[in-house]
């Protein structure tokens, strides 16, 4: 198979990144009046607010997702497929950065953190337009780099939202959806096929260990550590099962990595 080499039209990226990075700023400098919306969960009492800010972190969502669609449609090596799996990355990597971009106040940190935004969904664009194309002989290194930069993202997450204070039953369904995400398309990037019933037990577990972490006196990094080791660990003990393992032989990496990950955590706490 002959080697090729593929990179996204610059106009079009230049448009969908100045289009976001537009939407950001849009959002934390427009204040308008916000709308609570009362909610009750199992005895539970929660103020649901919607406002500019959030009904603007959809948005970007939504154009980022459609976005890499438009991107993705000037490959030609697409042909025929979908373009579904490369939407993930990009949504979520657009919807975590408007985490702290909407909840820090404006600082040099902000602006580090908006130019650093912009910069990493530059670069999981440009790995997404190459992962398309099985050939390119930059597609191992970039499917290497977008389930990296995907639990990077999973970890600035955790870390932001455990900054920002935020009550257990607000914060754990945004954790365990972005942990189900990610092991989805982790899987999809190593084996090439959807595997639901792994993601949806990916963000169950997640889920449990925010749950259990919540009220422990963990710091943000130790605390986004503690959750990403699980979330690492048991999609690679997926993906080596589906390798034709034993059990026994699929549960030594993983276990190695919580483990590092676990005493990392301890030593920054």
């Amino acid at each position: 198979m002959q080697a090729t080499r593929n990179l996204p039209n610059f106009e079009r990226l230049s448009v969908l990144i100045a289009t976001i990075l537009l939407a950001y700023a849009i959002a934390r400098f427009v204040n308008l009046p916000g709308r609570d919306i009362p909610l009750q969960f199992i005895g539970v009492y929660l103020a649901l607010q919607i406002n500019a800010k959030t009904i603007i972190a959809i948005a970007v969502t939504g154009i980022t997702a459609t976005g890499t669609d438009w991107l993705l449609r000037d490959h030609r090596k697409l042909g025929k497929q979908s373009t579904l799996p490369h939407w993930i990355l990009p949504g979520l990597t657009a919807w975590v950065i408007t985490v702290p971009l909407n909840n820090l106040p404006v600082s040099p940190f902000w602006w580090a953190i908006f130019l650093g935004g912009g910069i990493l969904l530059l670069l999981v664009l440009i790995a997404e337009y190459i992962v398309v194309d099985p050939a390119d002989i930059r597609y191992p290194a970039a499917s290497i780099a977008l389930i990296a930069l995907s639990y990077a993202l999973f970890l600035i997450l955790a870390i932001s939202m455990r900054t920002i204070g935020l009550r257990l039953l607000v914060s754990l369904p945004p954790l365990g959806l972005a942990a189900g995400l990610i092991c989805l398309r982790t899987i999809f990037l190593r084996l090439n096929r959807w595997q639901y019933p792994q993601a949806l037990t990916a963000a169950l577990l997640i889920a449990q260990f925010v749950a259990a972490f919540h009220y422990l006196p963990l710091r943000p990094i130790p605390y986004g550590l503690a959750l990403l080791a699980p979330a690492y660990a048991y999609t690679n003990f997926v993906i080596n099962l589906d390798q034709s393992q034993s059990p026994r032989q699929a549960m030594i990496e993983p276990l190695i990595t919580l483990g590092a990950f676990l005493v990392m955590a301890a030593w920054l706490q």
